[in-house]
């Protein structure tokens, strides 16, 4: 198994845990978070940048399928709004990975995992042409004037789905 970080950092040498803002996690203890390769393409974009992602999964129907993917061949899709495209075009990512013997699954949906560790990364890519990472990894991406209708939608199907920094998405 490989574990990421994606970050538009450029040199950072270790991760310190952190404490969680979620309500949902213990905030007692910090962690590092990295993210599976299988879900890693959910977070191959600039930070802020709002999108929903969704992929098939075990439980995923033929009627999903057909109705939210227009390629026989994807399985995965990152919808970003049209706004982004530009930022998204000119951002370089890093993509730090680690040894994954001190992590542990937090959401396997979501493909997260933790390490209450301070860890330091094994290895940097730079990825300097986003849309071109996401096509060799099979991604289908999309362009939309607004995430709030697919969302809504998506989390009511039978796909497996991640909707990150929608508090920057276009009001609906």
């Amino acid at each position: 198994m490989r574990l990421f970080h994606v970050s538009e950092e450029s040199n950072i040498k270790i991760f310190q845990p952190r404490i969680p803002y979620r309500d949902d996690l213990d905030k007692r203890k910090g962690l590092v978070w990295a993210i599976n390769e299988r879900c890693l393409p959910n977070f191959l974009t600039p930070r802020d940048c709002p999108r929903v992602a969704y992929q098939l999964g075990s439980l995923s129907t033929s009627e999903d399928k057909d109705k939210y993917f227009s390629s026989k061949s994807c399985n995965h899709v990152i919808a970003i709004e049209y706004k982004w495209f530009e930022v998204m075009k000119n951002t370089t990512l890093y993509l730090y990975e680690f040894n994954p013997s001190k992590f542990y699954l937090q959401d396997e949906i979501a493909g997260y995992y933790v390490s209450e560790e301070v860890e330091t990364p094994i290895n940097q890519v730079i990825i300097k042409d986003i849309f071109a990472e996401l096509f060799k990894r099979n991604v289908e991406l999309r362009i939309v004037d607004n995430l709030w209708h697919l969302s809504s939608e998506i989390q009511k199907s039978s796909l497996n789905w991640s909707m990150c920094r929608m508090k920057n998405a276009t009001p609906p």
